[in-house]
């Protein structure tokens, strides 16, 4: 076992979206985990869909890396806490290596990620359509930053013997090693919908086989013994990990009436906090459960799709992100537990709902009834919405106090008619700077997803307003 601060690990990136990163990434942490280590699997940005194939391959819970919606200085204590115990971790980038938040430089690419963590980057090419021009390509992103170590290639569709022979010998005149060559398979390949893969979740036996086909391509094509090696050259990291109750009593609460020692429960009451999961509800970070627990409640996770009623006892509800456009008969039919959801909510219990968990609270979604909590009405659109969003509490609610700033993300294909309650949840700075969302009573309904590493005293402020509520 590797004390986090020096774990080995890899940064796997690529020139564009669609080289084959999540393939590689996947199918690198399953074949390191077949060989009887400890993966810690990572994603780059907010992506939530990649990290449960992650978890999947590595057998321990993705997490994500995101330098905006967290800030770069979270970014290796967040990496640490998840590589607590693991020999090797594997990061997968996003989009293109040098790609990041619109307008903001270098702020949450992969490039920048893999300089705050010190770790030695693999570029995954397609290489279908070239040859000698791959070397060009790998020169160019190798010496574009000199502060990003790329440590070798590896070739994504590679077509026949003679098309790996001439990428091999372009890239020997350059320098960079070969680390693997992976030939065009199908078999890996993953269904996609309007907003990427197709969740774990919804595709358990299929989703199993993926990642084992990506596990015994990557095993068979790549070296994964070279690839240990460049892992285990990554430098040290400074700094502590990130710690949920240290982070909870080190940020000053923003309840009135509590203080940073709430976060110790000790004896008090424990409310039930009541997680959506299931194949609808598939969108959450880790850390907000982690950050639930340390500031004292009980997280407890259900399956909208399948349940009747909430847990026993719920005293709050966080609905996050998901699919309920597809599933959006099924949670209709389960009438029982919309009305319990809406009876919570009138109780004034705390309900925070974000994108999917917003279209749920709706009055209907695609005209079939939703739990009516909130007067609106949701509807499938053509339009993606996707963006890092730089937001600012409009008024008080059961996560923030006006004027708290937080960053999110929005990723949907769907609209809310009205976009913004009579009180809205957050104004959204940048060009054509609006408000959206929804405050009433004790429920907070948005599109945008937050990271609540960012700014702890959500998670207390949320479990606080469970215990007096």
């Amino acid at each position: 076992m590797t004390s986090p601060s020096s774990v080995p690990r890899l940064v796997i990136a690529a020139p564009s979206s669609g080289s084959g990163k999540t393939t590689v990434a996947t199918g690198l942490m399953a074949a390191f985990a077949a060989r009887g280590l400890a993966v810690s699997p990572h994603k780059v940005g907010p992506d939530y869909i990649d990290p449960g194939y992650h978890s999947l391959a590595a057998g321990r819970v993705g997490r994500n890396l995101d330098a905006y919606l967290c800030g770069p200085e979270l970014v290796a204590p967040l990496f640490l806490h998840g590589a607590r115990g693991c020999d090797v971790a594997v990061v997968e980038g996003v989009m293109g290596m040098f790609d990041g938040a619109a307008g903001e430089g270098e702020l949450a690419s992969t490039a920048q990620v893999a300089k705050l963590l010190r770790a030695p980057v693999v570029l995954v090419v397609d290489a279908s359509s070239q040859s000698r021009s791959v070397a060009a390509l790998v020169h160019g992103f190798a010496s574009w930053d000199p502060q990003v170590r790329i440590g070798g290639v590896i070739l994504n569709k590679v077509a026949s013997d003679r098309h790996e022979e001439l990428l091999r010998e372009a890239l020997d005149a350059a320098g960079t090693p070969v680390l693997g060559v992976l030939r065009r398979a199908p078999q890996v390949d993953t269904p996609s919908r309007h907003l990427g893969l197709v969740p774990v979740a919804e595709r358990r036996a299929e989703a199993v086989e993926s990642v084992a086909a990506m596990a015994a391509q990557v095993a068979r094509g790549c070296d994964l013994e070279a690839l240990l090696a460049l892992a285990r050259g990554a430098r040290a990291l400074s700094g502590a990990a990130w710690d949920p109750a240290e982070a909870l009593s080190s940020r000053p609460a923003s309840l009135p009436g509590t203080s940073a020692g709430d976060a110790a429960p000790g004896p008090r009451h424990r409310p039930v906090v009541a997680l959506a999961g299931g194949p609808a509800f598939t969108f959450s970070y880790a850390e907000h459960a982690e950050l639930l627990t340390a500031a004292g409640a009980e997280a407890v996770v259900f399956d909208p799709l399948r349940d009747g009623r909430l847990p026993d006892a719920t005293a709050g509800l966080v609905i996050g992100g998901g699919f309920p456009e597809v599933y959006a008969a099924e949670l209709s039919a389960n009438e029982p537990l919309r009305k319990a959801v809406a009876a919570l909510a009138e109780s004034g219990a705390p309900v925070a709902a974000e994108c999917a968990g917003l279209l749920y609270l709706c009055r209907e979604l695609d005209g079939l009834p939703m739990c009516g909590v909130l007067d609106a009405r949701a509807r499938m659109s053509e339009q993606l919405t996707l963006g890092y969003r730089d937001a600012v509490a409009v008024s008080d609610s059961v996560l923030a106090p006006a004027g708290t700033r937080m960053r999110g993300h929005e990723f949907h294909r769907t609209v809310v008619e009205p976009g913004a309650g009579t009180v809205p949840a957050w104004g959204v700075r940048g060009p054509g700077r609006r408000v959206e969302g929804f405050v009433r009573q004790g429920v907070h309904a948005s599109y945008l997803h937050t990271h609540w590493a960012a700014e702890p005293g959500v998670a207390r402020r949320f479990v606080e307003r469970c215990r007096t509520s």
